[in-house]
């Protein structure tokens, strides 16, 4: 059974010797450094998770509306009532405290 200790000693066997292999290894971990830091770039950058995040909702809505108008319907119905619910309990609010 190989344990992380025996697969490094097995690896400093069959290290790079010539100067092409050690060449190769350090562009290999340069590759492995910058796809790194993209995907850490990606995460991290709000604005383009944002985006990323609108563009899956509007491609799910249109398949939704595509393949069921009446709960794209409902959907829409529901988040109007909420939203005149909230609008109507603030004006309700702003209103009694004027009194």
């Amino acid at each position: 059974m190989k344990t992380e200790k025996t697969q490094g000693i097995e690896s400093a066997d069959h290290a790079p010797h010539g100067k092409s292999e050690l060449r190769a290894e350090a562009m290999r971990a340069r590759a492995q450094l910058a796809s790194t830091l993209d995907a850490i770039e990606l995460k991290l950058n709000v604005p383009k998770q944002l985006r990323i995040t609108k563009r899956r909702i509007h491609v799910a809505l249109l398949r939704l509306g595509n393949d069921n108008p009446t709960a794209l319907a409902g959907i829409a119905l529901g988040a109007a009532a909420s939203v005149g619910t909230v609008v109507w309990l603030g004006a309700r609010a702003v209103l009694s405290n004027r009194s």
